[in-house]
């Protein structure tokens, strides 16, 4: 024992790397322990509104599991008939026969194969081959003049498109090696003829065939393969009819209740669901009964305005589901703004992309305007703020709304299906199905190929499908209670799960509409 600490020594601590970091962690729980009142739900997440109770909270885990695989198995049946089924388009090709000379400037004249209202439109392409053998890739800027006849049934020739019209446009001619990119020369958006005598002239190509020597040219005359165009009017009638029999069976199963009591799925349900029956078109077959544009401009607005309806859908219900008091000011018109840009922006490409078609068969959005690019930023930027827009309002969703009873469950499956469409959406148009839905010239997309319909299945049958299964599980259960007035349960469907009398379960008592869903445990050791 020497010295005043009889053999012992104390030290503090030394404060180290681990110490400090598990410090501040502790630091930043109690921080997030102090908000977490705000995230999890407590009494101003009350919800007082009542609504129809819906299918979805008596459904067990197993009719969850067979509700997705009925969902998956009628969209694979339709992805598989699409496989099976024709190409999409039929090409037959024309060699020019000229001089070697003449390969350069033309005319071309050259007669189309036999048409039909079921050929539903004709593209007009050419591809170049040159004697080039370097490696450099080149782009040669040149003009082409196009004009049409028309022979009518009694084999009288008919002025389409003349020469004497203006009608020249500017084409890049991009090439590598001998092989050259196509090159559309024309696209008729509508057929009023059965046969078509088109003359293609060049101009500008002298210089280019000088030094490197056209060697050939091959004209493709690309159209709707008639067989393709029956199974679409077949299996458009086909969930045309089955989407009338959901909607009628979806409002005869909420016509007792007031639209008040309906919740807002229910609601928006209500609305999509006659919007598919105008996205299937029941005016689609008058495009084969009259030589219109009418029809196809028709069929282009239809589609449009439910793609739309879907975007305002997912907006109103991930928001709609934390507030009730849905102003048309502050709930409904900044929604409103978002999609109707998004709507107005791809109205004005399919609208605008037809009316100059048929002024101008020759005419090429990308090629022959200006203001297509300023048009394409618009277009991303609203996208873009609509996505971001979106996950807000679900990363919102889900803190506040995630520990309440059964509102956790409308989150999951709602976002379980709209993240099935997004996905099977975009893998459609990764596997190079189609360039999108909203643009109806897709075929003119060269570097896109379609070998099979089932671009068509997998789009059509996608959206049909997410709106029945919706309507499924959105409708009114099959086991509600039914008193002398409408059978309405709280917002809060834990409300309706109490075993009490059936008075109390149907309509909730008014102390249970003031009551907070989170309540303080009681402190069971004051006794006193």
């Amino acid at each position: 024992m020497d010295g005043p600490n009889l053999g012992y020594s104390y030290h503090l601590p030394s404060g180290g790397w681990n110490f400090k970091v598990r410090n501040a962690l502790s630091q930043c729980s109690d921080i997030f322990s102090e908000f977490n009142k705000y995230i999890a739900p407590a009494y101003h997440h009350d919800r007082c509104e009542r609504s129809v109770n819906m299918r979805l909270y008596s459904m067990h885990k197993r009719e969850f599991v067979m509700v997705i695989v009925a969902f998956f198995a009628c969209f694979g049946l339709a992805v598989f008939i699409g496989l099976a089924g024709p190409p999409i388009t039929s090409t037959s090709e024309q060699k020019a026969h000229l001089n070697a000379s003449d390969m350069a400037t033309g005319p071309f004249i050259m007669n189309t194969p036999a048409l039909s209202t079921y050929s539903q439109q004709l593209w007009v392409i050419a591809k170049l081959s040159t004697s080039n053998n370097d490696d450099e890739r080149y782009d040669k800027s040149f003009q082409v003049s196009v004009s049409i006849d028309g022979i009518t049934v009694e084999r009288k020739v008919e002025h389409v498109l003349t020469p004497e019209g203006g009608h020249n446009r500017t084409r890049h001619l991009k090439c590598e090696r001998q092989a050259c990119e196509e090159i559309v020369v024309a696209h008729l958006g509508f057929l009023e003829y059965g046969h078509y005598i088109i003359t293609v002239r060049f101009f500008g190509l002298e210089s280019f065939h000088q030094r490197y020597t056209i060697r050939d040219l091959t004209f493709y005359f690309k159209h709707y393969n008639p067989a393709f165009t029956q199974i679409e009017i077949w299996f458009r009638l086909i969930f045309l009819l089955f989407t009338f029999v959901v909607t009628c069976w979806f409002g005869n199963s909420l016509r007792k209740y007031p639209v008040q009591d309906w919740s807002i799925e229910q609601k928006w349900i209500s609305v999509l669901l006659p919007l598919l029956i105008l996205y299937n078109n029941p005016l689609f077959p008058t495009t084969f009964l009259m030589n219109s544009w009418l029809p196809g401009m028709i069929d282009a607005v239809l589609q449009t305005t439910f793609l739309c309806a879907i975007l305002m859908f997912w907006l109103c219900v991930y928001h709609g589901l934390r507030q009730n008091e849905r102003r048309i000011a502050t709930f409904y018109l900044p929604k409103l703004l978002v999609v109707g840009s998004l709507w107005g922006a791809a109205l004005t490409l399919a609208t605008w992309l037809r009316c100059s078609e048929l002024e101008d068969p020759t005419y090429n959005y990308v090629l022959d305007t200006s203001n297509y690019y300023g048009f394409k930023v618009f277009f991303f930027s609203v996208g873009g703020i609509y996505i971001a827009y979106l996950l807000l309002l679900v990363l919102r969703a889900y803190s506040e709304l995630r520990s309440m009873p059964y509102f956790d469950l409308r989150l999951r499956f709602l976002t379980l299906f709209a993240s099935i469409v997004v996905g099977v959406s975009a893998l459609v148009t990764a596997r190079q199905f189609g360039a999108g839905v909203l643009e109806d010239s897709f075929a003119s997309r060269l570097s896109t190929h379609y070998r099979t319909s089932a671009q068509f299945m997998a789009l059509y049958g996608l959206l049909n499908f997410y709106l029945y299964t919706m309507a499924y599980v959105y409708a009114p259960g099959v086991q509600q209670v039914y008193g002398q007035h409408s059978s309405i349960t709280k917002d809060n469907p834990s409300f309706s799960m109490i075993n009490d009398s059936d008075e109390e379960v149907i309509y909730g008592s008014d102390e249970d509409s003031r009551r907070p869903l989170t309540r303080a445990p009681r402190n069971t050791d004051d006794s006193d």
